[in-house]
């Protein structure tokens, strides 16, 4: 779960903390908020209903300013527009954004419905966070090899819809916008440069090396040019062959000179100016950005220090238990274990489609386990896919969000590349994050429910979506699956690996821990292959902060989870807290550990 909030917060985007979405409209009221209920008192009930006639017209801002996001989850009316990334155009949001704020923070609260207040209150500590991050100007470092506009472009394709003739022609209108839109980021970068803010070296000639990997193809090679493979028989032969004629000529005349500009420009220019320094601390302001990140991407009060010291204290746990696998299987210590793994060739795929089908067949016997777990299930579907070839290199497996309606489902875009030198043992854990009772379950359910408003609908809190998405990988473990010890090894490791990433995020970003400490603990502690380790290295330095939100959510979770168990004792019901934790959607964990005493309280005075 990366595109659209790494791409927001790399541009300083108003609300950069939720998600963009509508319920699969093309008509302005079709992402409405739900009427506040008739049973309020009259001047209560106008104060509600001001409200959401104020989280509507933010929600519609915010699907016109970001017309990609709009068409990502649906909303086609914005389909042959591009973002704009001038400065203008930020400073227009920044005043959109500190007039939202004023108006929500006037709306008085007082006699509304729990609900109610925690909507009020959730856009107002979006919006107050959105201009506290202003002053960083993280608009001006706006690529990395993980996420960017040479990115977002392509990846953007296989979520459109191409349906109908009009689909097409305002995918070429897109196609011809691509000039402009690689010439307002570079602007950006370039006031980056100017104000010294620029992304390490190590990270920018990855940059370079993608977009040039796209520049070089021909226009048929592209990813851009997949629709014209896909035009429906339907169209007359006229408009099948002016369609395919329009793509090709506007990646021919504007995607491709953009993308070899864009490669010159970072090749030449931005990357010899790279800062050496991998830890956000080199930037201007770096300790108060790392403790801004670390806060915003928690939700929490945490320090970097005690993030660390979880972090170890994590690592040492797993670790015992990953030993106890390891001795039952023969092995004296976890260092021989792992080294045994990864010479084993039966722990090695031996194709990137046994990867796929591996995903596949743990995604369907979990389903089938579902009704034992949760009460509420998810009506949309969940498709598996390979990572496209212009991303696989650097990309890990990803979920990506289906559209409200059902138009196109759920997606985990699974990784296959160098398929030989990856291990299979993980592929169980992996998919049980990814997809059900994972990231698919939990996004799936918050569309589905018709009492959120839009904005709540699409939340993405990291730390609670990404740490339900790491409690979601134990339950396969509590359900009976994991049956393959390598496989439990497997998802110990899974575990491990995000223990690790507290040390070695805080280590870089708080510590100034050198590039090859973090490498060399990863070495250390993980069955990782070398590649791996390298791309999650850079993966730390290119993004502060993101990678402490699986653990400490995760953590929130099950501590949460042992209080309503002691609380309730035999009145305790998993399938009943399960449905609670994601009745809400995605929520700040102090916000989250609220709401689950509010409903450990109720359970015990209804069943006194």
């Amino acid at each position: 779960m990366e595109y659209t909030l790494a791409r927001l917060a790399a541009l300083g985007c108003v609300t950069a903390m939720l998600r963009v979405a509508t319920a699969g409209a093309q008509v302005e009221s079709a992402g409405a908020s739900p009427r506040p209920s008739s049973r309020l008192e009259p001047a209560v009930a106008a104060r509600v209903a001001d409200l959401h006639r104020l989280l509507d017209e933010q929600w519609e801002y915010r699907l016109r300013r970001d017309p990609e996001d709009a068409s990502y989850f649906g909303d086609r009316r914005y389909n042959d527009r591009l973002h704009d990334y001038s400065q203008a155009a930020v400073e227009r949001d920044h005043q959109q954004t500190r007039n939202f704020l004023r108006r929500f923070e006037a709306i008085d609260t007082s006699g509304f419905p729990d609900e109610e207040r925690l909507n009020r209150d959730l856009m107002v500590r979006d919006l107050r966070e959105t201009v506290e991050a202003e002053s960083f100007k993280d608009w001006e470092m706006p690529v990395n090899q993980f996420f960017g506009l040479h990115i977002d472009l392509p990846r953007l394709v296989t979520a459109l819809p191409f349906a109908s003739v009009k689909d097409y022609d305002d995918y070429v209108a897109r196609l011809t916008q691509v000039p402009r839109v690689f010439r307002e980021v570079t602007g950006q970068m370039r006031r980056g440069m100017a104000d010294g803010l620029m992304p390490p070296r190590i990270l920018i000639v990855q940059v370079a090396s993608q977009v040039e990997r796209i520049a070089k193809q021909t226009p048929e090679e592209t990813p851009f040019a997949a629709p014209t493979a896909k035009i429906p028989n339907t169209f007359s032969p006229a408009n099948q062959q002016r369609l395919r004629d329009r793509i090709v000529s506007a990646i021919r005349d504007s995607v491709l000179p953009a993308y070899e500009t864009f490669a010159t420009f970072v090749r030449d220019e931005y990357a010899p100016k790279g800062r050496t320094a991998i830890g956000i601390s080199a930037l201007p302001d770096g300790r108060a950005r790392y403790a801004f990140a670390v806060r915003r991407l928690t939700t929490t009060k945490m320090t970097p220090v005690e993030i660390h010291e979880l972090g170890l204290r994590e690592v040492a746990r797993i670790e015992e238990e990953e030993l106890a696998i390891a001795m039952r299987l023969g092995f004296p210590t976890l260092r021989t274990f792992r080294d045994s793994v990864v010479k084993t060739p039966a722990l090695h795929p031996s194709s990137r489609e046994q990867i796929l089908e591996r995903f596949r067949r743990f995604t369907y016997q979990m389903w089938a386990r579902l009704p034992k777990l949760f009460g509420r299930l998810p009506r949309a579907k969940l498709e598996i896919f390979p990572i496209e070839p212009f991303y696989e290199k650097e990309s890990a497996t990803e979920y990506r969000e289906g559209t409200p309606d059902g138009s196109r489902p759920g997606r985990v875009f699974v990784r296959t590349y160098d398929h030989a030198n990856q291990l299979l043992i993980s592929n169980e854990a992996t998919a049980y994050h990814e997809g059900v009772p994972g990231h698919h379950l939990q996004f799936s359910i918050a569309q589905e429910l018709p009492s959120l408003p839009s904005f709540r609908q699409h939340a993405f809190y990291r730390a609670f979506s990404e740490g339900w998405a790491l409690y979601a990988e134990r339950l396969g473990k509590e359900i009976g699956f994991y049956e393959d010890p390598y496989s439990d090894y497997g998802r110990l490791e899974s575990e491990l690996f995000r223990a690790i990433r507290l040390v070695l995020d805080t280590g870089i970003h708080d510590k100034n821990w050198t590039r090859d400490q973090v490498v060399q603990f990863f070495r250390d502690h993980s069955s990782l292959n070398e590649a791996r380790i390298q791309s999650e290295t850079d993966r730390y330095i290119a993004w502060p902060a993101q990678a402490l939100a699986y653990k400490v959510g995760q953590l929130a979770i099950l501590r949460e989870r042992e209080k309503a168990r002691q609380a309730l004792g035999d009145r305790f019901d998993l399938r009943a807290f399960h449905d609670e934790v994601i009745g809400a959607g995605a929520l700040p964990l102090d916000t989250f550990e609220q709401r689950m005493a509010a409903w450990v309280a109720s359970v015990k005075s209804a069943q006194k």
